[in-house]
């Protein structure tokens, strides 16, 4: 019986590559000492596999930043900018595509599927000559052979690879991504003759996008890219591995169809469907690898459970025919549950990090061959048994209070016209006020002391004298600027969501429990492993403080309970639902409290809203209800004249534009800078939206400082299309990774343009 990873993650136990990498943009290190770390890496991540007995270990899976712009430069589709004229595509150039350098921008980045993974966008068209320019993935199939270890290269497959790409600027928008199949294959052909020749018997291509809604035409996209490549894939074995979501039934028929495929890998943990599809017809005599446990989360398996489909798949494949593999790849989760001491003891037995969940992968096989480890699998059954049961999971009064949102609609009494007049008259608010998003710059020295006070050699008088005068120096600076709604900077808070985690029950904490975002940059996400709830306040302390040291409208910042749910491990013993209404309840209280310490301005940001959509149209809907009642929840109790803003970072609004207004936020400020015309197209095709809104002015993810001129030119163009007396002017997300050198200008600036534009207005009335 086989075992089988799809993937691993590639940043290091203790985030290795991302401080490589670092330390060679800065040009602290060389291009060798950088090659040397990611070496390293690999093959330990091989060698461990390899001694936990798993017989499919992939290649090729490792990245210095993403596999699909590894995918690129293996294509030489290197977009004209970056002046690269043919040969082995080196870091200068690969790296240039990623970040960008200093004369031209970067590739466009974006949500890989429903992840918080990012990869790098392929920008194609008809002139693009492809050719083969990166011979990692042969490269490193023979260094893990010359360790002795026999791998599956895995290339993104050719139909995901072009369906994942858009049109490159000057491109028709229209023009067919998958036009182009015919001028990549013969490359994919080059790849799969030299790895032939190295040795290889099998190949494994990931076609995630086998589990979108597909159109005919993209199917009849697969079934011709794999019958052209049939010829050079004979002496090969070809796995087609798809994942995050059920295949749907008319791309089950297409991929079991497909030519010179030897076996089809199946998320079974997300895609439960596809089990009936399986169990309706395999074609006989292929490879079932079947992914039973979890890539995208880190609780242990249920090994008795999993054996159980295991063994029914088992009676429809043949014995000889099915493997035990992953959901996904691991990349998703976290890399090991050594490195984490401090977590407690009894929340750790129900956990599995990327190389616990290898080890799991290869009992299972084991189990089903006959060499069940009688030891380990009791001592899981003991884990599930104790997560099933233990009093730390479950509160009543918590689970009684969510069953009770379920029927009925939360709303606020007025509608938002009402709500905005009686917040005018208690604010006084200027035409287009102007605010912030909520955080201000995190100075190396406030970073400092926050981490002196976690490890207690900062008492708690100093902490909170030191907190209370970084708040009080941006009071000042706002008030010196003239914003006309002010916040406090945030100086007591190291994430978003980590913060406000640490403070509801339910919620666990790893020391090294990184995940990549992206690039270098890693997530450490909370892990909700119980009922939530709010044992006291979370912010009301700093928020009356702030308010105390200025008459300005001072905003309440706090997260919403969307984006705490999207951007943490969630426990998956209930619906993902119920775990947001729970989060939506404390953010509740709290919003009640901090109105009740006199707080007139509340933001709840929903960042991630968008992100956790479902990546079926079939399942949007239910999605996006509960998700924005949860919204709604949190602030259906204010009094009208208490304004409640909400803050969404960049993403595609047009589609989800109902679902915002439904939000009924009194203002939503929008993080647009970079994609302007693409949101305010919205309104300017009639939808009608009476609240107020801030689409950001400026980008803050650049050190560039706008013009007043700049500025006032961008809030003019939104006022074609949205009212004078709704518009907010912003910058389009959080300050705290600017410095202040770069903030003072920009928001000063900014400030000025606003004032311009007000005096015009008023001169022509």
């Amino acid at each position: 019986m086989a075992s089988h990873v799809v993937g691993y993650p590639r940043m290091g136990p203790k985030r290795e590559l991302k401080f490589a990498l670092e330390s060679f943009w800065d040009g602290k290190s060389s291009a060798e000492d950088l090659q040397k770390v990611a070496a390293d890496l690999r093959s330990s991540i091989w060698k461990q596999m390899s001694d936990d007995g798993i017989k499919f270990i992939p290649s090729n899976t490792f990245s210095c930043y993403d596999q699909v712009l590894d995918t690129t430069a293996m294509l030489g589709a290197v977009p004209p900018r970056y002046g690269w004229n043919g040969g082995e595509i080196g870091f200068d150039v690969y790296f240039s595509m990623a970040r960008g350098n200093a004369s031209v921008p970067a590739m466009e980045m974006t949500k890989w599927f429903d992840t918080n993974y990012h990869y790098i966008v392929p920008e194609l068209g008809p002139e693009v000559n492809f050719s083969y320019a990166s011979h990692k993935a042969v490269i490193e199939y023979k260094e893990a052979k010359d360790l002795g270890v026999d791998t599956v290269p895995v290339l993104v497959g050719p139909v995901s690879y072009l369906l994942l790409s858009k049109p490159a600027k000057g491109v028709e928008k229209s023009f067919s991504l998958l036009s182009l199949i015919d001028k990549i294959l013969p490359i994919y052909e080059e790849v799969m003759a030299e790895l032939k020749a190295a040795g290889a018997t099998w190949i494994q291509f990931d076609e995630p996008k086998l589990v979108m809604d597909l159109g005919a035409h993209e199917l009849q996209a697969f079934t011709h890219a794999y019958s052209a490549l049939e010829a050079s894939l004979s002496g090969l074995n070809v796995l087609v591995e798809t994942y995050f979501a059920d295949v749907p039934a008319e791309a089950y028929k297409t991929l079991t169809a497909l030519k010179g495929v030897t076996g089809f890998g199946f998320d079974l943990v997300r895609g439960s469907k596809t089990l009936d599809l399986i169990k309706g017809g395999f074609p006989s005599g292929k490879y079932l690898f079947a992914g039973v446990v979890d890539g995208r989360n880190i609780w242990a398996n249920d090994l008795a459970s999993s054996l159980s489909v295991l063994s029914a798949l088992e009676g429809i494949v043949g014995k000889d025919k099915l493997v035990v593999s992953t959901s996904c790849s691991l990349l998703h989760t976290a890399v090991d549950l050594v490195n984490e001491p401090k977590l407690d003891k009894e929340i750790k037995s129900w956990l599995a990090f990327a190389a616990q969940k290898v080890v799991e992968v290869n009992a299972l096989a084991k189990a089903l061959c006959g060499q069940k480890d009688e030891a380990f699998f009791s001592e899981n059954a003991a884990a599930q048994a104790s997560r099933k049961s233990s009093p730390r999971v479950t509160n009543e009064a918590v689970q009684q209070a969510a069953a009770a949102l379920k029927g009925s609609d939360h709303r606020r009494s007025s509608n938002v016209s009402a709500r905005l007049d009686a917040q005018q008259k208690k604010l006084n608010l200027p035409i287009l006020p102007t605010t912030t998003i909520g955080s201000f710059p995190q100075t190396l020295e406030l970073r400092r002391v926050r981490r002196e006070y976690k490890a207690k050699k900062v008492s708690e008088e100093d902490y909170v004298e030191a907190i209370k005068k970084e708040i009080n120096k941006v009071v000042k600076l706002q008030e010196e600027l003239d914003i006309d709604v002010l916040v406090h900077g945030e100086p007591e808070r190291n994430d978003m969501v980590e913060y406000f985690g640490e403070q509801l029950s339910g919620f666990a904490f790893t020391a090294n429990g990184w995940v990549q975002s992206y690039g270098s940059r890693c997530v450490k996400p909370p892990i909700i492993y119980g009922d939530v709830s709010r044992p006291k306040a979370m912010t009301v302390f700093w928020s009356s403080l702030a308010q105390s040291m200025t008459k300005r409208p001072m905003k309440g910042m706090l997260t919403g309970p969307v984006t705490i749910l999207n951007w943490s491990f969630v426990r998956n013993d209930q619906p993902r639902f119920e775990t947001c209404y729970q989060i939506a309840l404390a953010i509740k209280d709290e919003v009640e409290d901090l109105e009740k310490a006199g707080i007139t301005v509340i933001q709840i940001d929903e960042a991630a809203l968008r992100e956790g959509l479902p990546l079926r149209k079939s399942e949007h809907d239910f999605y996006l209800n509960w998700a924005v009642h949860s919204f709604r929840i949190t602030n259906c109790g204010v009094e009208d004249s208490t304004q409640i803003h909400t803050h969404m970072c960049y993403s595609h609004f047009n589609d989800i534009i109902h679902s915002i207004i439904d939000m009924d936020a009194d203002v939503i400020t929008i993080e647009n800078s970079r994609s302007d015309e693409k949101l305010l197209s919205v309104f300017r095709e009639g939808v009608k939206y009476g609240a107020g809104i801030g689409p950001g002015v400026y980008d803050i993810h650049s050190p560039r400082i706008p013009s007043e001129e700049e500025i006032a030119d961008r809030v003019e163009k939104m006022l074609a299309v949205l009212e004078t007396n709704i518009l907010w002017v912003n910058p389009d997300c959080g300050l705290k990774t600017r410095k202040y050198a770069e903030v003072k200008p920009a928001l000063s600036n900014m400030v000025a343009a606003a004032k311009r534009l007000r005096t015009k207005f008023a001169s022509s009335h």
